[in-house]
């Protein structure tokens, strides 16, 4: 009885021609993958906007500096308003995993809540730029 079974020649050749298709092809989804962090850190910042917003108009301030976004989960002392927590579950990191970065007052604004992107440092370009609540 004769069994039928690929050669070693025929099976390169199909490893060869799968990496050159995923050499295709890869290059294009890590592109997408950069665009869709940068705008899942405009949407959490978005979503931390609503929060912050909402602890003001119970509270008649934004959190300050120090509170943080942590002021959104716990309550700071000496607010007897405070009717939190604004966010359902704790403060996320971005998207690179580093925190947001929350500043009150703002130098843009009343705050200004921001994340440094995938270098975690001011400025850059492509995914390297900073994501900011004030554009």
């Amino acid at each position: 009885m004769k069994r039928a079974a690929f050669t070693l020649i025929e099976l390169l050749v199909v490893v060869i021609i799968i990496g050159l298709l995923a050499s295709l092809v890869a290059p294009k989804f890590f592109g997408k993958l950069g665009a869709s962090r940068q705008k899942t850190a405009k949407a959490q910042i978005e979503l931390l906007g609503n929060a912050l917003d909402e602890f003001r108009l119970d509270n008649g301030r934004y959190p300050t500096t120090d509170e943080g976004l942590e002021a959104l989960r716990k309550k700071p002392a000496g607010l007897n308003n405070w009717a939190g927590p604004y966010l359902p579950k704790p403060v996320p990191k971005d998207p690179w995993g580093h925190e947001y970065v929350y500043r009150c007052p703002g130098e843009h604004g009343d705050y200004d809540l921001f994340s440094y992107g995938r270098d975690g440092q001011e400025g850059g370009e492509g995914e390297d730029s900073d994501i900011v609540s004030w554009e």
